[in-house]
């Protein structure tokens, strides 16, 4: 099976928060979408075993925040690869809470959608949650990110407990490019010749030692 074939599909890039305890969580996704009207209804497939899922499930809502293409790889760093029982991820941008108490970006997005969980679905490694759309909001019009933009201009990797992970397909050294380096945690690519020593991947926050040359 050619696997490669599903990266054809099309995503966005989003960011899933929810409001537990006393704790904010989010986390980025990439499979938010809607699948009813009339309700507006959206589902979002998140690892079993992330915290942000977890929150999600005990406090029964979640909001989706839709990223534009100036998100960048401090924000998507962020909200990608640490752990929200670790780190404030909110701390470092300009946010807003909603009716629920889950917070959201209000920078580097083009919507949010506030939703109460109806349905759930095991995935086994994953769980499909949906949820009834009860607030929605424009936030900008700038560009939405894609998918494809993320890792063609971005220039960003996947974490392997997403549900569409790309490995280092898309991290294939092209003719006549100088040489590369690729950060074997997330996927990101340096290019250039030597990779300084005290290199920090801007996803991952890896140090040089977990980079290698593509």
């Amino acid at each position: 099976m050619d696997v490669q074939a599903l990266f054809k599909l099309s995503y966005g890039l989003y960011v899933i928060s929810a409001h537990s305890g006393e704790r904010d969580y989010g986390c980025i996704a990439n499979t938010l979408q809607q699948v009813t009207a009339e309700p507006p209804r959206l589902s979002v497939a998140l690892n079993r075993n992330s915290v942000t899922a977890k929150a999600i499930l005990e406090s029964g809502h979640f909001c989706g925040t839709v990223l534009t293409e100036t998100a960048d790889l401090k924000l998507i760093g962020t909200f990608g690869f640490q752990n929200s029982e670790a780190v404030d991820k909110f701390a470092a941008f300009s946010t807003g809470t909603d009716e629920n108490g889950a917070r959201y970006l209000t920078e580097h997005a083009a919507a949010r959608y506030s939703c109460k969980v109806v349905d759930t679905l095991d995935l086994g490694t994953h769980l499909l949650i949906v949820g009834q759309v009860e607030e929605a909001e424009t936030l900008s019009q700038e560009p939405v990110m894609t998918y494809d933009y993320y890792y063609r201009v971005v220039k960003g990797g996947t974490p392997p407990t997403a549900p569409s992970y790309r490995g280092n397909a898309s991290a294939a050294p092209q003719p006549g490019k100088k040489k590369q380096w690729r950060c074997k945690i997330c996927g990101y690519v340096y290019d250039g010749d030597p990779l300084p020593a005290d290199f920090v991947c801007p996803i991952c926050g890896k140090g040089a030692d977990q980079f290698e040359p593509v």
